[in-house]
């Protein structure tokens, strides 16, 4: 009949700890049932640490009902009632049942904080009290992870116990509420829920509490690097938005610290800064560009000139263009004696050629280079329009007037013969012909010499090509 009566008891207590308004802080010290309390203690202690939970339940609802707050100097009652009570919520699959049990652990929780609130729990580990905050943190940690992961609680909640956890704990606060808080503060600032001004502060509070528990260097370390490591990566969703320009240059400095020599990181550094609006004169930023401008620049120029040293068909065309047709020339003359693909020699070729015409007036030399240009690439006219620009416009120098016009027609056979071979230069081919058609020798002239039409004449000078001699109608 005890038996009952005492089971009786505990349920309706337990039931009773979703509503209460104050809390259950009795302790069995002195009371009339502290053996029963004691035994059923030892009883649910060992039970949960073998996972036994319906003995852990049956002795834990005993030893609670009795005195909530075991011996005064411990919270296993809540916080082991809490852990069953969680137990029962993943196994459940009844709704009503889940918020029952949800709604029970969270009450257990909030009433072990309120018994050290009122110094009814009062730690062996600490008897002055000192510990008490460091313990409230703690739970309210604990409880905030589980609303989070498992009860899925709404956010305002739970930010409530995250607050809790830190303002108790301070930077002693355990890692595991790292990712939580980061998460639902990104969630709340990217809804309009939370300014950038709460976010950043959040971001900050986590950061330097993780800071300290990395910096102690002790067993832990790791897991607050990992955790910490894990929560930035969720705050970088919105950095760009709740942080300004000098928040990037504190963070960024300890980098580039770290890797002064690193153009990589310079580059980087320079990116991010300009990225969050950085005035282009602030001090750190036009450090660090300064040093990556003077390298870039350095490397640049080696990659150019040994580009230009692998293609120096390439550095001859900038000789060209800075006037220096001589060297243009020197360096075509070694693209085409590396390049092996016969088209690519033959345009080398055709530039050294019309330098050696146009620029350099050696006019037997730009010949025997641009028929080299047309051997290598059959078919093509250009070539052949070159030497016939030679021949036109050296004529002038080639002798008496009878030689003169004789170099007009040595000059119109190579268009005549460019567009034979070449149908894409025809046009030009057709232009210049029309031009020199009124250059041709006269009838009057040939007779004088005693030289019909169709005979064949070498022309003099340079040219030194044989022709047939035709004459302007």
């Amino acid at each position: 009949m005890t038996r009952l009566k005492n089971l009786l008891f505990a349920n309706v207590l337990v039931f009773a700890v979703v509503a209460l308004g104050n809390a259950q802080c009795e302790s069995w010290v002195g009371s009339p049932q502290q053996e029963d309390a004691e035994n059923a203690h030892s009883i649910y202690r060992q039970a949960l640490k073998d996972k036994d939970y319906a003995i852990a339940f049956e002795n834990w609802e005993k030893a609670f009902g009795i005195a909530p707050a075991a011996d005064g100097k411990r919270d296993y009652h809540f916080t082991d009632g809490a852990q069953l009570y969680l137990e029962k919520f993943k196994n459940e699959t009844d709704a009503a049942k889940k918020e029952e049990y949800k709604t029970t652990y969270l009450s257990l929780i909030d009433q072990a904080i309120a018994c050290y609130k009122d110094g009814a729990i009062v730690s062996s580990k600490c008897p002055d009290g000192s510990c008490i905050n460091a313990r409230i943190g703690y739970l309210a940690g604990r409880k905030a992870f589980d609303m989070y992961y498992t009860f899925n609680t709404p956010y305002s909640q739970t930010t409530e116990a995250l607050k809790m956890a830190l303002e108790n704990s301070g930077k002693d606060v355990e890692y595991i509420v790292y990712d939580p808080y980061a998460s639902i503060a990104v969630y709340q600032f990217q809804k309009g829920k939370m300014d950038k001004a709460e976010a950043r502060a959040i971001y900050e509070e986590l950061n330097d509490a993780a800071d300290y528990s990395i910096s102690k260097n002790d067993n832990l370390s790791a897991y607050f690097q990992q955790a910490k490591e894990s929560m930035n990566a969720k705050f970088a969703v919105i950095a760009n938005d709740i942080f300004d320009c000098e928040f990037f240059v504190e963070q960024l400095k300890p980098e580039y610290e770290d890797n002064k020599d690193d153009p990589q990181t310079w580059k980087r550094i320079v990116a991010k800064l300009k990225g969050q609006g950085c005035a282009l004169d602030h001090p750190f930023l036009a450090e660090v560009e300064g040093k990556y401008k003077v390298w870039a620049k350095t490397q640049n120029a080696a990659a150019q000139a040994e580009f230009e040293a692998n293609n120096p068909g390439i550095l001859a065309k900038k000789l060209y263009d800075s006037e220096d047709y001589a060297g243009a020339v020197a360096k075509y003359e070694e693209a085409i004696n590396a390049e092996t693909d016969s088209s690519k020699k033959a345009g080398y070729q055709f530039s050294k050629a019309s330098i050696q015409y146009r620029k350099l007036k050696s006019y037997g030399a730009a010949r025997a280079t641009a028929l080299e240009a047309a051997k290598n690439r059959p078919g093509w006219g250009r070539p052949y329009m070159l030497i016939g620009d030679m021949y036109g416009s050296g004529a002038r120098s080639c002798g008496d007037s009878w030689n003169q016009r004789l170099a007009i027609l040595a000059a119109m056979d190579k268009y005549r013969y460019a567009k034979s071979v070449d149908p894409s230069v025809a046009d030009d081919a057709d232009s210049r012909l029309a031009k020199y058609r009124a250059s041709m020798p006269s009838k009057e002239d040939g007779f004088q010499r005693g030289i019909k039409e169709g005979a064949t004449e070498t022309v003099g000078c340079w040219i030194g090509e044989k022709v047939k001699v035709r004459y302007a109608k």
